[in-house]
């Protein structure tokens, strides 16, 4: 059984090793888009071939593993992200969220498929504070298909306490 600072000190270290691969924000072009499948992009943003995408240094998260249907960022919310009444920000969870369950649908597309969020939905479990330390936000795909994809996340922290829960329904289409 691994401990919490074992945890803590494993998510560190893959943090740092992927934030030393990744190359500054920017956005994709819709060739590179193109070029391969979901999991191609995504791994070459990871690889930092392509840039780094400009919400997670805004956020201060970064994806820390995936593979097609699953995907994992990792962030550490601070006093940034607070709201008026000393506690992170509803949108903090929700853009990480986002980010975990967008991308695992992305990741199970195809070649010159893309995707957008229609619905989002999360249900917040306990405060995230300075103190809570690193999360990840976990997606996982539920259903892809040809029109709609269908995935869930969670947040949890080094212990695995939840935090958040989420799921969204995605569009799938054609990229132009």
């Amino acid at each position: 059984m691994t401990t919490k600072e074992e945890t803590l000190a494993l998510w560190r270290q893959q943090e740092e090793d992927v934030r030393a691969k990744l190359a500054p924000p920017g956005v994709a072009t819709m060739a590179d888009l193109k070029a391969g499948s979901g999991m191609d992009f995504l791994q070459k943003i990871w690889d930092g071939l392509l840039p780094s995408v400009p919400i997670g240094q805004t956020m201060d998260f970064i994806p820390v593993e995936g593979e097609p249907g699953r995907i994992v960022f990792q962030g550490t919310p601070d006093k940034r992200h607070y709201n008026p009444l000393g506690s992170v920000h509803g949108g903090y969870f929700c853009t990480l969220l986002d980010s975990a369950v967008g991308c695992a649908v992305h990741s199970v597309l195809p070649q010159g498929m893309g995707y957008t969020t229609l619905e989002l939905k999360v249900n917040l479990v306990r405060a995230l504070t300075e103190k809570t330390g690193p999360v990840r936000a976990e997606g996982r795909v539920i259903q892809v298909g040809k029109q709609v994809g269908i995935a869930e996340g969670r947040i949890i922290d080094t212990e695995g306490r939840l935090y958040a829960h989420a799921t969204t329904t995605c569009l799938v289409f054609p990229l132009p």
